[in-house]
């Protein structure tokens, strides 16, 4: 109880400092951008408290867990739990990247230095990940962090912890195959398995490829992007999840979800990371089939009949209980986010996929935005991680907030200048 009266004390004192009229659901701004970016600075300052409460109140059964799994401390938050308490990961967890993201996206709108060191504290904790070999969500954990530290500063550490990050990451390669290992785990059920949400890490390599001069890691990137593209999609451009490969023969072994339905369904974020990772393959490469690929899986979405028509996906297309099934707000941001980029390739289709993007973004904005001052301090609800084993279903997930965030400066800017980057 006494928690709970602090964190709204905080939050009326928050209110207060920005001049609110009292009200439950007040409007922040003039523009859909302005309102959801203060939105977020208010939401965030929560988060803040409710960290230090989550770190200083681990209890002692998940603190045994964490140890006996060799995890190290806890960072940063990945989601809040169904009975409303917040889940912190270690660095190790592949969600911990985002909400330094988060951060440095706050400071790069505001340029306040409050959030530039409130993010700078939440990247630091990740450094130890430069050199873990075991995964490859590199680019989520890293990029997202120290990328965007990086490009707002130009810090040489950043840069040398990326680079050290993306030779950890090409260590997974596996040539004979053309692809990057993505799992180590389920070594029974597969012997090489690559998720389409491994598009999303190439976007490191290519980094390294302009800061580095070395080819090999643009190689290591088009060469997965194209045997993605070869195995991972069906004829209606919808994509399987997990393709397990013969590392020897590069032979396509299995194709699975490990997420989604069923093998054969659509599971909805992983359409979303294609369409996000081909578009961004594409203004790396300017190869056309990146780009033909990812207007494929654009018109696979929104020809789809149970795409809904707020564009909030479902959790999976082929879901059974639509329209009763949980909803994937992350999934609507990562497109919305990924639709302002395609834009700028697409000139025919350009005011289409914007007029998309920000029906996305309204509808996010209007139905699935969290309520100010609780949520533990995320932005979105309705996410779901998980649902065929009732892991993250229907609640905010901080890769939600991510890419909400991202989808609003790139509305922004687009607005502004024409231009995202």
């Amino acid at each position: 109880m006494k928690r709970r009266i602090q964190r709204i004390s905080h939050t009326l004192a928050l209110g207060l400092w920005i001049g609110l009229a009292s009200s439950c659901t007040p409007k922040l701004g003039n523009t859909l951008v302005e309102d959801n970016m203060m939105f977020a600075q208010l939401q965030l300052r929560v988060a803040f408290d409710e960290i230090d409460y989550a770190r200083t109140n681990e209890t002692p059964e998940s603190r045994k867990k964490r140890e006996k799994n060799g995890w190290g401390e806890l960072t940063n938050p990945r989601n809040s739990e169904p009975d409303g308490t917040l889940h912190l990961v270690p660095s190790k967890d592949w969600t911990s990247g985002f909400f330094p993201g988060e951060l440095w996206y706050v400071y790069e709108y505001t340029q306040n230095n409050f959030w530039k060191k409130k993010a700078q504290q939440h990247t630091d904790m990740l450094e130890q990940e430069k050199m873990n070999g075991k995964t490859h969500d590199m680019g989520f954990k890293m990029y997202c962090s120290y990328g965007n530290g990086y490009r707002l500063t130009q810090d040489e550490r950043y840069k040398e912890i990326l680079l050290q990050s993306a030779r950890t990451l090409a260590g997974r390669y596996k040539p004979q195959a053309g692809i990057i290992r993505s799992w180590d785990h389920n070594q029974k059920k597969w012997q090489c398995p690559v998720i389409i949400d491994n598009m999303m890490n190439l976007e490191l390599l290519f980094w390294a490829t302009r800061e580095s001069n070395d080819s090999t890691f643009y190689h290591i990137a088009v060469n997965h992007a194209r045997t993605t593209l070869k195995n991972h999609f069906r004829p209606d451009n919808s994509c399987y999840h997990v393709i397990d490969y013969d590392t020897i023969t590069g032979k396509v072994l299995k194709k699975n979800t490990h997420q989604g339905l069923s093998h054969e369904s659509a599971w909805s974020r992983g359409q979303a990371w294609a369409l996000y990772g081909y578009t961004m393959c594409y203004r790396e490469t300017k190869i056309p089939e990146f780009l033909q690929q990812a207007k494929k899986v654009e018109e696979f979405l929104f020809n789809h009949p149970h795409m809904p028509t707020d564009y909030v996906p479902y959790w999976d297309f082929d879901a059974p209980e639509i329209p009763n099934e949980p909803r994937d707000a992350s999934a609507a941001a990562i497109i919305a986010s990924a639709l302002y980029e395609l834009s700028l390739y697409d000139p025919e289709n350009a005011e289409r996929d914007k007029e998309r993007a920000d029906k996305i973004l309204e509808n996010l904005s209007k139905n699935y935005r969290a309520t100010m001052g609780h949520d533990n301090g995320f932005l979105l609800l309705h996410s779901t991680g998980t649902k065929p084993t009732n892991v993250e279903v229907d609640v905010p997930i901080v890769y939600a907030d991510y890419y909400f965030i991202e989808a609003l400066l790139r509305k922004d800017r687009l607005e502004k200048t024409g231009k995202l980057f």
